[in-house]
């Protein structure tokens, strides 16, 4: 039986496969969670059979909030698709987003935002490009994940998020692991995993990795 649904959103110039590996690792720890990861929206616009939330060419910290939120039509359309055929529409406090670099940066703003009242998202690698206001529901619980040797989006940005986030009212909790860079590591797999387990409730479960 299906209890929850964890949607995993990939970074850009990516496929939702990417983060197959991810669910996998997860599964362990929420056996009876249903895992999928679709594609973002958009063509990847510097080639490839590839895909994006939202275009990074000449993206800057000024006019990167204008393009989340415009990409928030194609993210919400793609929530929507998922958790109706899915069986989930009435059951968001039974769904999760788990987002790497873009996807977290998308979770993030769909939480922050108060579009999406889902239990939990959880961010590796990610940033709050949220534009102001944040209204964060209160059902919604945030996990940060970053490594502290990320040159791609340095590890300030999720502290940078947690800190607004939390003025916010959000409940939010951060994991800076040193050493790491651009990646989901087996450590965040494991603070990841077992958040999500306390989230749902799972009493069943006693197996670790």
């Amino acid at each position: 039986m299906t209890k929850s649904l964890v949607i995993l959103l990939h970074g850009v110039g990516a496929r939702g496969a990417d983060l197959e590996p991810l669910g996998d690792a997860l599964r362990a720890y929420l056996p009876s969670t249903l895992f999928i990861a679709p594609d973002a929206p958009e063509p990847f616009d510097q080639g490839g059979p590839i895909r994006q939330w939202f275009s990074v060419t000449g993206v800057t910290a000024a006019n990167r909030p204008q393009r989340v939120e415009v990409a928030r039509a194609g993210f919400d359309a793609i929530i929507r698709d998922a958790v109706e055929t899915q069986g989930f529409r009435d059951r968001l406090d039974q769904v999760a987003f788990v987002g790497f670099s873009q996807g977290a940066i998308m979770a993030l703003d769909a939480v922050a935002s108060g579009r999406w009242s889902v239990a939990a998202t959880v961010a590796f690698a990610g940033r709050l490009a949220s534009p102001p206001p944040l209204s964060p529901a209160g059902i919604t619980r945030a996990l940060l994940v970053h490594g502290a040797a990320d040159t791609v989006i340095p590890a300030w940005e999720s502290e940078e998020a947690y800190a607004r986030l939390h003025q916010a009212g959000a409940d939010v909790s951060l994991h800076v692991l040193p050493g790491v860079g651009h990646f989901i590591t087996p450590d965040g797999i494991a603070l990841a995993g077992a958040f999500l387990r306390r989230i749902f409730g799972r009493e069943d479960l006693a197996r670790q990795v």
